[in-house]
């Protein structure tokens, strides 16, 4: 197979790749096949084409890839529980991790939580949510000092 149709297959094939996916996958290696067909269209030798090839690949991919993640990456949601993480609020039913049980009571709702430590905590005790899994909190107790602490801050 002649390099000149071999890179222009590449290039075809890296751009109909890039084309059908969501997320900027192929289009850098699209450009060093682009890179390479120009080359053996000029009648370079082969080992220059592969050296183009992977050179044009990787500055393409060193220029484009921190803002091409910037633009298409991972969006946060904010959803309604974000305004619960660091709540302080009250065990309603003891928190065993071992047993899968315990709940507490925040923002008129009654939520399933577990102890961040493993430790039990009884109910009528104040925690502290860290983060949530999934329907479950994650919480840690609080103690009374920062409990009182708590309850002086404006």
């Amino acid at each position: 197979m002649e390099p000149i149709y071999f890179w222009l297959a590449a290039f075809v094939v890296f751009g109909v790749v890039e084309a059908a996916t969501v997320n900027l996958v192929s289009i850098w290696f699209a450009v060093g096949a682009l890179v390479s067909l120009i080359a053996a269209a000029l009648g370079a030798q082969l080992w220059l084409q592969v050296t183009l090839f992977i050179l044009a690949t990787a500055v393409s991919l060193a220029l484009t890839r921190p803002l091409a993640r910037k633009l298409l990456g991972k969006r946060r949601v904010a959803t309604n529980v974000d305004r619960i993480l660091g709540k302080t609020c009250q065990v309603t039913e003891d928190i065993s991790n071992t047993a899968g049980t315990g709940a507490v009571y925040v923002d008129g709702k009654t939520w399933t939580a577990r102890s961040r430590s493993g430790a039990p905590i009884p109910a009528g005790r104040m925690v502290q949510i860290q983060t949530v899994e999934g329907v479950k909190l994650i919480v840690t107790e609080v103690t009374e000092q920062e409990r009182a602490a708590a309850l002086t801050r404006p």
